[in-house]
């Protein structure tokens, strides 16, 4: 399924005519972090957040708030991972999509995004999962990349997880392959291993048994 079959109509945007009572009440009924609100002409305005919302005059309207709107909104063609970006940059659990003629059409929903994320390759295939380390200056996707592959491994996914002024970490899923082989070729291209872990059922089945053996033998 494609992100845009995602977007969900069923919660119109109020109008700015509306009264702030309306939204509270609105609020009071759903779990949304934001309200869309749009001018009489169906323009989309921006968002009321809950906190805001209960804090103003319920018998006033929306418009004698319209200075408390949050102004944010995705594109129907912004790619998923710019829109897992825009809900932790505005903390909202819901966010508005419009087209490219600012014509609103709906929202996304938090989880829905989410679970399309967990459906990846990162997180859906069997893999391990390695955090390396190395100077912001001396690190390249390429010599990475180099170093997985030339120990038969395949990156199902990497990400930059921490970054300083000096050091940067990047977190990645390695499919194919044990990890063994390419931590110790890391180490020799002077990467720090921060973690590594197999995600292999069948390796975490034998421990498992080994445990249950060692604790028979020594009962």
């Amino acid at each position: 399924m494609t992100l845009p079959e995602f977007i969900i109509n069923d919660i119109k945007p109020l109008d700015n005519t509306s009264k702030i009572s309306d939204v509270q009440h609105l609020f009071n009924q759903l779990t949304f972090s934001h309200i869309p609100i749009k001018n009489d002409l169906g323009a989309y305005l921006g968002c009321f957040c809950e906190t805001d919302a209960h804090c103003f005059d319920s018998d006033k309207t929306i418009n004698e708030y319209l200075y408390a709107l949050e102004v944010f909104f995705v594109r129907q063609s912004t790619p998923w991972l710019d829109v897992l970006e825009a809900f932790a940059v505005n903390s909202a659990n819901i966010m508005p999509v419009l087209n490219d003629q600012n014509e609103y059409l709906g929202y996304y929903e938090l989880n829905d995004v989410i679970s399309l994320f967990s459906e990846s390759p990162f997180f859906s295939e069997a893999g391990g999962i390695l955090v390396v380390e190395k100077g912001i200056n001396d690190y390249s996707f390429s010599e990475i990349s180099q170093i997985v592959e030339s120990n038969n491994g395949k990156i199902l996914g990497a990400f930059i997880s921490k970054m300083n002024t000096d050091l940067i970490q990047v977190t990645l899923k390695i499919g194919n392959t044990g990890l063994n082989n390419i931590i110790q070729t890391f180490r020799r291209y002077s990467y720090s291993i921060i973690s590594g872990h197999e995600e292999d059922s069948y390796i975490e089945s034998l421990k498992e048994r080994s445990d249950y053996l060692k604790k028979y033998l020594n009962m």
